[in-house]
Formats: C-alpha cells, structure tokens, sequence
C-alpha cells in the first residue's frame, strides 16, 4: 500500500550519519551547477539533472505554476527521450491527479506507490511506469513558483528521509537562482520591446512607404510577443476596422479582410480597451473566420493622445501558453510607442503633402500664367507667318505646327487640372482612379505614361479588388519613378484576363523602358505587390521590360474579380 509521508525527524544529535556525510558534496556540486547559469529554461533542466543526479532517480520535472496558481503553464523533464516525449504528447496542465493535488497543496510529497495514491489520475498513454514518488514545491521570494518531481529511484528502493531533506535544500537553492534568472530574462525581454520599439519608430519616421512600415509593425510584435502572426488594423472606410498588415510564417489571406462596426471587439478597441482572448477559437469578441486557427490573443488598440489610430492583434497557436503578466504590459508599451510613431509619421506625411500640394499649385500657375501664354503668342506668330507665306509647302507645314501646338496646349490643361485636383475629389470609378494615378504620376516623371483599358473595368472589377490594384499601380509607377530612370511607361489593365487557374480576373501590367532590376537590389516594393496579390487569391511576377533588348521592367499584378 502506498504511504503519503511528510518529513521525517533530523538525523540523530548525536552526529550525522555515513550516508549523509558523503552526500553533502554531491549536494554542493549539485547547488553549484543550478547557480551556474542566468538563461531560466536551462535552469530549470540543470535543476532537473542536479536533482535526479542527487537523489538517484530515473526520473525528474519540474512543472512551472501560472500566474494564478491553478495550473501548469510550462513542463521541463529529465529522463525521458525526446521520442518518448514526441509519443506522450501534451504536457501535463495540472488541472487534474496528483500534479493537480500539489498545485492546489504545495507541501512536500513522499509515496512509495504512486499508483496507489487516491489522488494518481493514470499514465498517459506511452509514459514510462513508476512507482516511487517525491515532489517538492519550489519557491521564489516566498511564493510557489512550480513543484520539483522526483520519479522512480534506481534499484527499486523508495525514497527515504534523507533524499527528501537534500531535495528541500536544492529546491531552496534552486528557488534562489529561478529568481535571478527571472530577473535577468525580465530585463532581456524588456530590452528586445524597446528594440523593437525603435525599429518601428525609424520604419515610421524613415519617409519610405507606409505600407513598408506598417509591416515593420507586425512583423516586430509577432517577433517580440512570440506569437504565430502579427496583424495591424486601421479604421475602414465603410465602418469598422480593415487588416492592412501581416507577418506570419505561413502565407495569410488575412490581408483586406474588414472587420465589421458592429462587432464588440471593434467598440472596445475604438474605446481605447486592450482585449485579451484565452482562446480565439471559442471566443465571441472574435467573429471572423480567422481566429479558428488561434489560441490566446492580445488585440491591442493603437492610440495616442486619446485617438484611435488602429488595432494590433497578435495571436498564437491554439494550444500554446497564455500571455504572462508581463508579456501583455510590454506589449501594451510596444502598442503606445507605435501609436505615437504613427502619429509623427501621419504628422510628417501631411507636411510632406502639403508641400507638394503647394509645388503643384505654383507648376499648374506656371504652366497657365507662362507656357501656354508663350504657346499661344507663338501660335498667333505662325497664323501670320502661314498667311504670308506663298509656298503651299510652307503654308501646310505651318498650319501642322499650328495644330500641334493646340494639341499641346490642350494637354497642358489637362495636365493642369490633374495638379489642381486634391485627393477627396477623385470620382469612385476604377477606370477615373487609375487615370488619376497616371496623371499624378506625370508630374514626378516628366512624361505622361502611356495606358490602355481591355475590357469593361469600371463594371467586372469589385472594389477590394480595384482599391489593391490602384495601390498596385502606385507602388509600380512609384518604382519607375525612384529606380528605373525611365523614359517610357506603358500602362495596361485588363478586365477580361484569365488567371493560371483558370478563373476570370483583372491584369495589370507596367512595363518601362528603366535600367531595370539590379542584382541584390532592394525589393520591398514588388514584395508588397506580391503579398497584396496573394491576398486576394492572385499573384505579381516581373521580367523585362519595353527597352532595346529587354531593358527596363515589366511588373504583372492580376488577382480575381
């Protein structure tokens, strides 16, 4: 029959015992090796080995308590082969047997038949068979840290008094140096956020493409918060609240995905209330299909100065532990320093605009006020040339000049209109909208690229596809413009194309006559053509563009309708 002991009497006054006497080294060495190293998970296995080393046993583990005291939220084991571990499974949760017993009791535990103890649950199936048994709780700065288990003494024997007395003092020793090496993983993980902090600070502040920095953001809280996907959310334009960003290790079609006004996650998070989710799966704050895939959740609004500018939400595998105390302030932390750089980056984007508004309206009063003024002064001067000139080749050449000159003019007012034109004055057709880009664009370029329409675009493309598709073409005639040194921009969208699967869709094309694509150059723009592409089913490719022999570039964005 099993016995359940507690601590036996000291050994007698009178001198300690053989056994205790060469003992006590290998108690030193053992209080040695635990204190060697300041990394806590090595800790805890040097604690593991040093124990079962110590006392003899098969066996060892130790199961680190959660922040409330009600379960395991972390399991180290020496003993066992990785195999037999990969076979076992899970790890123990301490929600029932006799973990579970010592969670809810933390006092020491000696039994010579674990199997016969009322409180045993069984082995889980592929577990190695034991019967001795001692457990002993660790404590850090007074409070239970886990418990220190003891399985399976060599030879058979039970444990006796003096492998629980060595046990007790181990476990105070290694409760000393769990504490420093908490301490020091503390100070490490708080050193990585603010890395991390600045990292999304420059990318905000460094002038490049939103887009860029906005993955800067979710790819620095997935990595911090050791979560499967980072994702950030800014307001819709319909309502509610749209992913724009992503990082995760497998390809996501998350990317456009509207979460919508009336879900109450939303109105927490425009309330400026963090949501912290044990299981995205089972959870009703979380109403898109994506959250089947997740466990626990932190959604963390982005705010500063009281204003809402977004969401970020960083979600981990189902099954994986919750966030700590600490995981979910830092990153609380992470969110607000991102807030504010997203400010200062909005704050400077608006003077940048602002300027370059300015620009416009003094080009578009030069182009009115100069150039077209000059164009028709010399105008006037060929109509009078033409009429005093007796050749008819020469009247006919004149009269040619004449026309061209008209046409010109008639493309500068064009030209100007397009740089008097602000932003929220853009008509709602996809056809308008990517005319409005290639106007814009003139400006930078010098030149207007050319463009062509197959299909009826305005009516085939939806409007998440036609919103991508127009960033897509920013981003292409934005490349051409910074990198290509091109003189000719050909622009085509087709409505009527079939995608490689076979499915009706839209295709982009630009194709300039640049310098084209240097080896090991930068590609962060046509991976967000890609990334955008992919996230609506489609896909972005790029290869030679207009120029002699293939020179340039010709980017191919295409996704379904």
């Amino acid at each position: 029959m099993s016995v359940a002991a507690r601590p036996g009497p000291p050994p007698p006054a009178s001198g300690p015992s053989a056994e205790l006497a060469a003992r006590v080294p290998q108690l030193l060495a053992a209080m040695r090796s635990v204190g060697s190293g300041l990394e806590l998970h090595s800790t805890l296995e040097r604690i593991c080995e040093a124990a079962a080393t110590l006392t003899d046993a098969r066996y060892a583990g130790i199961g680190v308590v959660d922040e409330d005291g009600d379960a395991l939220i972390d399991f180290v084991f020496h003993g066992v082969d990785a195999g037999t571990a990969r076979r076992i499974g899970r790890i123990p949760d301490g929600h029932k047997g006799l973990l579970g017993a010592l969670i809810r009791e933390p006092d020491p535990v000696r039994l010579t038949d674990v199997t016969e103890d009322p409180r045993f649950w069984g082995f889980p199936e592929h577990h190695p068979r034991m019967r001795g048994f001692l457990g002993v709780p660790i404590r850090v700065q007074g409070e239970v840290f886990g418990n220190l288990y003891l399985g399976e003494k060599r030879g058979g024997d039970p444990f006796d008094d003096y492998d629980l007395g060595m046990v007790r003092v181990l476990a105070t020793e290694a409760g000393i140096a769990i504490g420093n090496a908490r301490l020091y993983e503390a100070a490490k993980q708080r050193e990585r956020w603010i890395d991390g902090s600045v990292a999304v600070t420059t990318a905000l502040l460094s002038g490049g493409d939103a887009e860029d920095a906005l993955q800067v953001v979710a790819e620095q809280a997935r990595r911090l918060s050791g979560s499967a996907a980072g994702i950030v959310l800014l307001p819709a334009d319909e309502g509610g609240m749209e992913i724009v960003a992503v990082a995760s290790e497998r390809p996501s079609n998350a990317l456009g995905v509207v979460v919508p006004p009336e879900s109450e996650i939303v109105a927490e998070l425009l309330g400026g209330k963090p949501v912290f989710v044990a299981d995205a799966a089972t959870d009703p704050h979380l109403v898109t299909g994506l959250a089947c895939a997740y466990g626990p959740v932190m959604v963390l609004p982005l705010q500063c100065d009281g204003r809402v500018l977004g969401a970020l939400v960083t979600p981990r595998a189902r099954g994986e532990r919750p966030f700590t105390e600490a995981e979910r302030t830092l990153a609380i932390q992470f969110a607000s320093q991102a807030a504010l750089a997203l400010m200062m980056a909005e704050a400077q984007r608006d003077r940048e605009r602002l300027a370059v508004y300015e620009d416009r309206d003094r080009i578009a009063r030069d182009l009115h006020d100069l150039v077209i003024q000059r164009l028709f002064a010399t105008g006037m001067m060929l109509e009078s040339a033409q009429r005093g000139a007796l050749a008819p080749e020469v009247r006919q050449g004149v009269g040619n000049a004449v026309d061209e000159l008209d046409v010109t003019i008639q493309e500068i007012r064009t030209a100007i209109f397009a740089l008097q034109q602000g932003p929220a004055e853009a008509p709602s057709g996809l056809r308008t909208r990517v005319l409005r880009e290639i106007n814009m664009a003139a400006v930078p370029l010098g030149f207007k690229p050319a463009h062509r329409f197959v299909g009826d675009v305005d009516m085939a493309v939806g409007d998440l596809t036609g919103k991508n598709l127009v960033a897509a073409l920013r981003e292409a005639l934005s490349n051409a413009f910074r990198h290509a040194a091109a003189t000719r921009i050909e622009v085509v969208v087709d409505a009527t194309a079939t995608l490689p699967d076979g499915r009706p869709g839209v295709r982009l094309t630009v194709a300039d006559d640049g310098v084209g694509i240097p080896a090991g150059g930068r590609r962060s723009g046509l991976k967000n053509l890609k990334r955008r592409a992919e996230s609506l089913g489609g896909d972005s490719c790029y290869g030679p563009g207009i120029g002699a022999d293939g020179g340039g570039t010709t980017v191919v964005w295409q996704a379904p309708h």
